[in-house]
């Protein structure tokens, strides 16, 4: 473990409130990953236009990179401490905006328990005013703006990401699965 670095502050440890599972990171192989660029129009979610692009060429599980560009609104939220202590955190107020940048940002595209397409983002984004936030962006509700957006996309091909329960941390996220086919 890195040593404390005098005149800096401690950094602070987080534990969350379920118990401890001995599986500390969980993981598959991926056999084969495509690798896509991605033109996303203009007009459209973020959500739509990814799941769109990936569907057209048969990926349902994927990695994103988001190279930046206009969006015509924003919606984000950004974490926060959770008082109750249920959890460690949790997202706060609903943000929205319109014309702002997209810097960059990552998507992870895994699907929802009922098998529905499901994006997870995370950006940094310049807002009208100049100024530069991040946070967890609500790809439905976000449009892209003039120019539309470029990505680059791995597929995950083998691997199905679905939204899972985790005791430990007492959340839902996209926890790996091996692929079962549809056929």
């Amino acid at each position: 473990m890195p040593e404390h670095l005098p005149g800096l502050p401690r950094p602070r440890t987080l534990r969350h409130p379920g118990p401890v599972s001995d599986l500390r990171i969980e993981h598959r192989h991926a056999a084969i990953g495509r690798h896509f660029r991605l033109a996303l129009p203009p007009g459209l979610s973020l959500h739509e236009a990814l799941v769109g692009a990936l569907a057209g060429v048969a990926v349902r599980n994927a990695s994103m990179t988001l190279l930046g560009g206009e969006l015509q609104t924003l919606s984000y939220c950004l974490a926060q401490p959770d008082h109750s202590g249920r959890v460690v955190a949790t997202y706060g107020e609903l943000r929205e905006t319109t014309a702002a940048r997209l810097i960059f940002g990552n998507a992870t595209l895994g699907r929802s328990a009922a098998g529905l397409p499901v994006l997870h983002c995370h950006a940094a984004f310049r807002l009208a005013d100049g100024s530069v936030r991040g946070g967890h962006v609500l790809t439905e509700q976000t449009r892209i703006g003039a120019g539309g957006i470029s990505a680059l996309a791995t597929s995950l091909d083998g691997i199905e990401l679905r939204i899972g329960y985790d005791t430990e941390t007492r959340m839902s996220f996209l926890r790996p699965h091996t692929e079962v086919s549809d056929a």
